[in-house]
């Protein structure tokens, strides 16, 4: 007979890195979303990593690499940059003082 084993499920937040102990959870949340971003952007252009990779000045292998997640070394700055580059507006609003910390926040159109 086998041992049954409880399953504990436990509903995370809406930032995996966050859950996942990440010291700078904000910065990889946003990250994350901009190298999306631009897989989606290099999808929606049909272009292939080689024409992607000379479109935005990068070896092919810094682009698969974004494509797939592994962003860490590239500031946000940069992916920005890359965003622009592939045909998308990139807006930075700053808002009013607050009396609280004010936050980042990346909405993609």
């Amino acid at each position: 007979m086998k041992d049954q084993t409880d399953i504990v499920i436990e509903e995370g937040s809406t930032n995996v890195y966050e859950d996942l102990g990440y010291a700078d959870a904000a910065e990889m949340q946003r990250k994350s979303q901009l190298a999306a971003e631009i897989a989606r952007a290099i999808k929606a252009r049909r272009l292939t990593q080689e024409a992607a990779a000379k479109l935005l000045n990068l070896d092919q292998s810094k682009v698969s690499r974004i494509t797939r997640g592994q962003f860490r070394g590239v500031s946000e700055t940069k992916l920005l940059e890359l965003v622009a580059k592939l045909g998308r507006d990139v807006k930075i609003v700053v808002g009013p003082v607050r009396r609280r910390m004010g936050k980042i926040e990346l909405h993609l159109a």
